[in-house]
């Protein structure tokens, strides 16, 4: 049974993103959609003493219907805005210091880069390879996209074979489930509910934070907090 799942890339995601790239054979960034202004493609949060705060890439929108492949970064020196903001917010996390090193390498790598999906894709192939996931990752723009929300949804499944879709729950609203039924593909919702907490810094604790608040409070011990891991 081949699971596939589609999504818009995020900048530095939260844990749950990763547990649907670990939950299925091939997961395709759907970049080609539109850029959403005050969204997660270019920000997302970690935690501070003050509360949780954002951390976003500057990108530059010159048109309301710019892809999200299409969109590029605007000033090179957020990559290292990010990196000290947090260093000053983790340095007492438990494993900050082991991972320092990995951190300012993938911002390093990632300051000169002239478009957003290149540096979400950049992090998410890095993150995936430090909690060990396997799966295959794709492009949208790989592919010849049929006209229609649910049906090119549809047909990029039918391309990779899949016996089974993957959506997070959001898609509840527009998803034609109907249209899988009749290609025999069958639809699965993540289920986001049931995370445990983690030693984190600065309470209350919060899950819709970026991965990289687990990782660096927990080390090699974060995939005990991922479903995805412990089925």
């Amino acid at each position: 049974m081949k699971k596939v799942a589609i999504l818009q890339s995020n900048y530095i995601p939260w844990k749950g993103y990763f547990d649907m790239i670990n939950s299925v054979d091939t997961f395709v960034l759907y970049d080609d959609m539109q850029y959403t202004k005050n969204d997660w493609r270019n920000r997302n949060k970690i935690k501070t003493q003050n509360g949780a705060v954002w951390l976003s890439i500057p990108v530059r929108q010159e048109k309301l219907a710019q892809t999200i492949k299409d969109t590029k970064v605007l000033d090179s020196r957020w990559a290292g805005q990010h990196l000290k903001t947090i260093s000053q917010n983790y340095a007492k996390a438990p494993h900050f210091k082991s991972n320092k090193e990995w951190l300012e390498e993938l911002y390093n790598k990632a300051q000169n880069m002239e478009f957003l999906t290149d540096i979400n894709t950049f992090f998410l192939r890095s993150i995936n390879t430090f909690l060990g996931i396997k799966t295959e990752i794709l492009s949208s723009s790989d592919f010849v996209l049929a006209d229609g929300k649910t049906e090119r949804l549809v047909a990029l499944c039918q391309s990779l074979g899949a016996d089974v879709y993957i959506s997070g729950p959001s898609a509840k609203d527009y998803l034609d489930e109907a249209l899988f039924s009749q290609e025999k593909i069958t639809v699965e919702w993540m289920d986001y509910s049931g995370y445990q907490p983690y030693n984190q810094l600065f309470p209350p604790f919060e899950h819709g934070v970026s991965v990289i608040d687990l990782i660096l409070n927990e080390g090699d011990e974060a995939l005990k907090f991922m479903k995805s891991f412990n089925k």
